[in-house]
């Protein structure tokens, strides 16, 4: 969903899902998914199945255990509709160490596949968000260990990013953590992309695909409507905020210029309290 990365990140990761296919007897190749920078790199292998390939500098790599990551997302309830994991692989060289995962391929496209953003009205029906809404409730309650958003980094973040504290109790839920428009078919409904799971604050998943859909009012509004009894709440005010802080630290970094604005908006009509502008990275 993103563009390719330079050459270098391109050549390395191309020949790498090369190996990838070779490791677990799939014939792959373009035209590849690009991921953020580069760091991951997807095909169709075969006719039945998606090649995802991830990179992480050993520096930062750390040990894939059961539960976590795409690995972990095999023990959420089939109530969740997503692709599912059919074999996995992983190996270091050069100072990397990548993880390659062959899914189901999910034959409808993605809602967006070009960006996380929404820019036009999707125009979903009352089914689609009904699917929307039974899969968020049924993930709610797996039991998990892996914190997806650390009430540590909202302590250090919420005053750099939405200019207030933090508040002390953060109510959780599990949840997918990167819900946004490139991550959700339309009709029918798949979420992809389940690196990230884990427990959020209340409101996040919802919250976060709100900030997403800023550019679009109408579809903005269809998600505060959907979701009201969850982001008119206490603790589904944090979750939002949450989601909001963490876009605004993209911000920071070069990221979403497009919704900057609208994003400031949005926390400050909540908090009360205008943002200060993000310092650059």
């Amino acid at each position: 969903m993103y563009s390719p990365p330079d050459d270098t990140t391109r050549q390395r990761m191309e020949a790498t899902h090369g190996e990838a296919a070779n490791r677990l007897a799939v014939t792959t190749g373009p035209p590849y998914a690009w991921g953020w920078n580069g760091r991951t790199i997807s095909s169709r292998a075969g006719s039945d199945h998606w090649l995802r390939v991830e990179a992480t500098s050993d520096d930062r790599a750390n040990t894939r255990l059961p539960h976590e990551g795409i690995l972990g997302a095999e023990h959420i309830p089939d109530a969740v509709p997503r692709p599912r994991l059919h074999a996995t692989v992983r190996w270091t060289k050069d100072g990397w160490t990548y993880d390659a995962d062959l899914l189901t391929h999910i034959a409808h496209p993605v809602i967006c596949p070009t960006t996380p953003e929404l820019l036009t009205d999707p125009d979903l029906t009352d089914r689609w968000w009904a699917e929307l809404h039974h899969a968020l409730d049924a993930l709610a309650g797996v039991p998990t260990e892996r914190e997806a958003v650390r009430t540590l980094w909202m302590r250090r973040s919420f005053p750099v990013f939405l200019g207030i504290d933090a508040p002390d109790r953060i109510e959780r839920v599990t949840g997918h953590a990167d819900l946004h428009w490139a991550n959700l078919t339309a009709t029918p409904l798949a979420i992809m992309d389940w690196e990230r799971w884990g427990s959020v604050p209340i409101g996040f998943d919802v919250g976060l695909l709100h900030a997403y859909s800023l550019r679009v009012p109408a579809a903005a509004a269809r998600v505060r409507k959907e979701f009201a009894h969850v982001l008119a709440t206490s603790a589904g005010r944090t979750g939002e905020l949450a989601a909001l802080c963490e876009l605004l630290q993209s911000v920071a970094r070069g990221e979403y210029s497009n919704i900057a604005a609208p994003l400031m908006d949005r926390a400050e009509a909540l908090t009360g309290r205008r943002p200060p502008a993000p310092p650059q990275h």
